[in-house]
């Protein structure tokens, strides 16, 4: 998209910072190769050239192309060369700026007269060396999961669960399972001896955060949209194949089920976001996230709202925010090589298309996806959102185990939905909520029926085998 004088604009009224920047026309190549090198190994930016002055006045460059040519030569002088749009010439009052964008998540990390820079608010820094190897394990220039594992030895791993992996594998022949796992990243030979990796501890560790604090998941049920003090929590560790397990288990035992009636008044049930988006969060947060952040894990939080699954570190290689669906990169190859050998690839796919178009097919919101200055976070909403084409039919009555802020339990939801249901009777017996739920109890179905009367949610008309009961409408 080219950019305008208004966008030029913009551009000066927000001042220089770690984005954005100008220089003179005056300035060498040198000059805008360490610019537009910060910011490629930041999070990219735009540079305007002629532009000077504190705040940005716009002076113009007197030999346009001369200049196009400079921006080009100092790209190339980087260290893999710097691959980045054309730059723009915008024209405002007889004045010529060039404009020079740096796409944010470039691929590689880039040197400059064997100098690594970043941006540090408006200046060009260097990059310190945990910053800089965090940086290169971002981009796939090293991998983090392939390095061997200080103080473990094979004893750490379990074998039993490795054979039964490697037996599962096709195309291995007679390998034995130390060399499928070497090949698989999982284990590393080291003076004579083979030692499990970052990926092998994690996928058949015994005890995986004895080496790797944070690597586990921390799961929590919240009672409304806020945290607070009445929640229900549960801390999954353990190898990535059981945390994902119980994480599924977490997630089945924790989401609200809706309760709806077909037209033959069939009772069916479904969760408050569709099962395999809420799964497919969690394995992808398992497989992408940066295990080399020690001092913090995944985090599944479920309010009555939403459902939130936060990752440690940030979107991996060229993958942002705005090509999220579309862009497939993976931080942990050889994780998610395992993982996909294991079964749970049907779950996992590198992009998030799956979980938009799962919750498009249940009528719900869009979900957010959002960097934050340490991971990643996704947002699932339960609102539901009415399709803007063609006039559907009324969506199903749901309750989501309230009623006008009181709590309810499924078979009182069922009762509820049959008497807002259009065409049933405006009153509901015993008997027919006994024909809804046909393996509960008649004496828990009483019961059930007489705690809405005491919230005051129905009434109860008559006595006995005439009774039938009513909303309140009081």
């Amino acid at each position: 998209m080219s950019m305008t004088v208004n966008d030029v604009s913009r551009l000066l009224k927000a001042d220089r910072g770690s984005q954005t920047d100008w220089l003179g026309d005056g300035c060498s190549s040198l000059q805008v190769a360490q610019v537009v090198a910060a910011m490629a190994n930041s999070q990219g930016g735009t540079l305007l050239l002629g532009v000077s002055g504190e705040p940005g006045t716009i002076t113009g460059v007197r030999h346009p192309a001369d200049m196009v040519d400079c921006v080009l030569q100092a790209a190339l002088s980087t260290e893999p060369p710097l691959i980045i749009p054309m730059p723009e010439v915008v024209r405002t009052s007889g004045k010529a700026i060039i404009v020079v964008s740096v796409p944010p998540g470039m691929p590689h990390v880039y040197t400059l007269e064997g100098r690594y820079l970043a941006r540090d608010g408006a200046k060009n820094v260097p990059l310190k060396t945990p910053a800089l190897r965090r940086l290169i394990m971002e981009r796939g220039d090293m991998s983090f999961e392939t390095e061997t594992v200080r103080r473990a030895t094979r004893d750490d791993l379990d074998w039993d669960r490795a054979r039964a992996y490697v037996a599962g594998l096709s195309g291995m022949g007679e390998t034995s399972v130390e060399t499928a796992l070497v090949k698989r990243g999982c284990l590393a030979e080291e003076n004579g001896k083979f030692v499990p990796t970052h990926a092998g501890l994690l996928l058949f560790g015994k005890d995986p955060q004895q080496f790797l604090r944070g690597a586990d998941i921390t799961a929590v049920r919240f009672a409304g949209e806020t945290m607070s003090d009445t929640f229900t929590r549960q801390d999954i560790s353990g190898s990535l194949p059981d945390q994902i397990r119980r994480a599924e288990t977490f997630l089945a035992d924790h989401l609200r089920k809706g309760v709806q009636l077909g037209a033959t008044m069939a009772r069916t049930e479904s969760f408050e976001y569709p099962m395999e988006a809420a799964r497919e969060l969690v394995v992808n947060a398992v497989a992408h996230r940066d295990y080399q952040i020690s001092g913090d894990g995944i985090r599944l939080f479920i309010f009555s709202n939403r459902m939130e699954v936060i990752s440690p570190g940030k979107l991996p290689g060229p993958v942002t925010v705005s090509n999220i669906k579309d862009e497939r990169f993976s931080r942990n190859p050889a994780i998610v090589q395992a993982l996909s050998d294991m079964g749970f690839i049907e779950r996992l796919g590198y992009g998030v298309d799956r979980v938009i178009d799962l919750m498009a097919q249940q009528q719900l919101r869009a979900p957010e996806f959002e960097e934050t200055s340490g991971g990643f976070r996704v947002v699932l909403h339960n609102q539901v959102v009415e399709p803007e084409e063609s006039k559907p039919a009324p969506p199903a009555i749901q309750f989501r185990g309230t009623y006008e802020g009181m709590e309810i339990n499924p078979r009182q939801e069922t009762a509820l939905v049959f008497l807002h249901t259009e065409g049933n009777n405006s009153r509901i017996t015993n008997s027919d909520l006994q024909q809804l739920h046909p393996d509960v109890h008649p004496e828990t179905i009483r019961r059930d029926l007489a705690d809405l009367v005491t919230k005051s949610i129905l009434k109860k008309i008559g006595q006995k085998r005439g009774s039938y009961y009513m909303l309140d409408r009081d």
